[in-house]
Parts: C-alpha cells; sequence; structure tokens
C-alpha cells in the first residue's frame, strides 16, 4: 500500500522492472484459422503456428493461443499441456517472439504433458529462430 502523501510515480518507480509481461492470448476461432494457413513448425513436444499480421490490424505486440486436441486425452491432460505451453510461452515470447506476429502452439498426443519442461523451452526457441529465419 503507497503511504499517505506518496505520489503515484514512486510507487510506479518501485516495481520490480524484470516482471514478465504476459503476451496478448488469441480467443477469436478467425484468429486460429488465420495462423492455420501460415507457417509452421513441429516440434518434439508441440507444433508452432506463426502468421505475421498486416499492418490493416490494430492490435500490437505479440500475440499467442493454445490448443489441444482430444488426442492429447481427458480434459486433465489437456488442461495440463495447455498449462505447460502457455508457461513456455510466457517465458520464450518476450526474448524470441517479435511484435505483429500471432503464434499458436498446438499440443500433441502423449508428449507435451509429460515431456521435460527445459526442453520444451529449447523447442521453442529452435522454432521461433526457423520461423523468422534466423
Amino acid at each position: 500500500m503507497t503511504p499517505p502523501g506518496a505520489s503515484m510515480a514512486s510507487a510506479v518507480a518501485a516495481t520490480p522492472s524484470a516482471v514478465p509481461v504476459r503476451p496478448d492470448v488469441m480467443r477469436k476461432r478467425a484468429d486460429f484459422l488465420r495462423a492455420a494457413r501460415s507457417l509452421r513448425w513441429v516440434t518434439t513436444s508441440f507444433i508452432l503456428q506463426a502468421r505475421q499480421r498486416s499492418d490493416a490490424e490494430t492490435v500490437e505486440g505479440v500475440r499467442v493461443g493454445f490448443t489441444c486436441s482430444k488426442k492429447v486425452g481427458n480434459a486433465v491432460a489437456r488442461n495440463r499441456a495447455k498449462r505447460r505451453m502457455r508457461e513456455v510461452a510466457r517465458l520464450g515470447l518476450q526474448q524470441y517472439g517479435k511484435p505483429g506476429w500471432d503464434y499458436v502452439l498446438i499440443g500433441r498426443a502423449g508428449v507435451t504433458g509429460v515431456y521435460p519442461f527445459e526442453q520444451m523451452q529449447a523447442d521453442l526457441k529452435w522454432a521461433l529462430r526457423k520461423v523468422h529465419g534466423k
């Protein structure tokens, strides 16, 4: 809580700058369909779809979406896979993602929920470098 008499600017300056910023989450089906028609890279732990947005679209920054089919397993397995992909995206997209791009991570059956987390991070880094041509 800010003490009485302290300015709001000092409270903002006191917040740590290393707090990771979450990318915007895609929720509309049309966004997922546009990403599905674009670039795709298959990794061991998930599939990455990436699309550069046009200048006409007003959304700035990085957007990301997550999906798992019923092939991944029951609801518990799908939610676990999506939680793991969300964390991988949160950690990796702020370093390797590019503003103006949409990314969709698709869980793979029997792999995404149990694959080593560090390897999932390496897979995301590799896939983003391939997508961006580095």
